[in-house]
C-alpha cells in the first residue's frame, strides 16, 4: 500500500491554531489508513509546535502553537509525511465485546430483519461474525465507528432520528456500524445493547477503544447483561482484551 500511488492530501487552514489533512471526501478504508498512518507517525516522531492530533474517517485534525511553528513550515511537512508509503500498523489490539440483542436491548432488530429479508437470528449471526476496526471516535465521547460491516447488513438510517436512546447501543447505519456509550439521539438502526464502557470518566483508562483497534461481537443473554452492567458501573472493563 503506498501512498506515492494515491492523490494528494489536501491542506486546509482551519482557524488559526489547526491543519486538516483530508485524504478523501467520502467513507472509504484505504483513506483512513492513510489518516491513521498520518497519526501513527507524528505520535512516533512528534513535531515541534505540534499539540494536539484527532483522527478521522478521512482526514487528521492536527493542532498546533502558531508562534512555534508556522502554518507554511508544518503544511509542508505534513504534507510530505502524508505522501510516505502507509507503514503497516503495529499488532493491532483486538476486543471482544458482549451484546445483548433484540427484545428491549434491539428494538429495530426486527423491523431491520424484515427489511433484508432475514431473520433475526441471521442478522445476529452476521453482525457477530463480523471482523470490524475502529475507524474513528466521535459525536459523543466514547462513540467508536466501526468499518468491516457485512454488505448484507447495510441499511439507510431512519429517516426520522430518536431524540434519545440508551447509553450502550450498538447499531448499524448505512456501510457502517457503531458501539454508542452514553445516551443520546441516534438515527442509526439498533441491534442490541452491551455493557462496555467505552467511555467511563474516573476509570483508567477512561476511553476504552482507541482508533485502529479490532473488534469482534459476542451474543449474551439478558442475565449476564445485568451481571455485566452491575460490574461495568464499578468500573471494570467488561470487553476482553483478547491481544495486547
Amino acid at each position: 500500500m503506498a501512498a506515492p500511488s494515491l492523490a494528494p492530501p489536501r491542506l486546509l487552514p482551519s482557524g488559526d491554531t489547526a491543519i486538516t489533512v483530508e485524504f478523501c471526501r467520502i467513507i472509504d478504508e484505504l483513506a483512513n489508513h492513510r489518516v491513521l498512518a498520518l497519526d501513527r507517525a507524528l505520535a512516533e516522531e512528534p513535531i515541534e509546535g505540534v499539540t494536539e492530533t484527532v483522527p478521522t474517517y478521512r482526514s487528521l485534525l492536527v493542532h498546533y502553537d502558531p508562534v512555534r511553528i508556522g502554518f507554511e513550515e508544518l503544511a509542508e511537512r505534513l504534507s510530505a509525511l502524508a505522501r510516505l508509503p502507509v507503514a503497516p500498523a503495529t499488532r493491532a489490539r483486538r476486543w471482544r465485546i458482549p451484546v445483548a440483542y433484540g427484545g428491549e436491548h434491539g428494538i429495530d432488530l426486527e423491523d431491520v430483519a424484515k427489511t433484508l429479508n432475514m431473520t433475526p437470528d441471521d442478522i445476529v449471526a452476521r453482525h457477530a461474525g463480523g471482523d470490524y476496526r475502529v475507524a474513528m471516535i466521535g459525536f459523543t465521547p466514547g462513540w467508536s465507528y466501526l468499518s468491516g460491516l457485512d454488505s448484507s447488513l447495510r441499511i439507510p438510517r431512519l429517516q426520522s432520528p430518536r431524540l434519545l436512546t440508551p447509553s450502550g447501543m450498538i447499531s448499524i447505519g448505512g456501510l457502517q456500524a457503531g458501539i454508542q456509550c452514553l445516551g443520546g439521539p441516534s438515527g442509526w438502526r439498533l441491534l442490541g445493547r452491551t455493557a462496555v464502557r467505552t467511555y467511563q470518566l474516573h476509570r483508567d483508562p477512561v476511553f476504552l477503544l482507541e482508533p485502529g483497534d479490532a473488534i469482534t461481537f459476542y451474543a449474551v443473554d439478558g442475565k449476564q447483561f445485568a451481571e455485566q452492567e452491575r460490574a461495568a458501573a464499578h468500573g471494570e472493563w467488561v470487553a476482553q482484551l483478547v491481544t495486547p
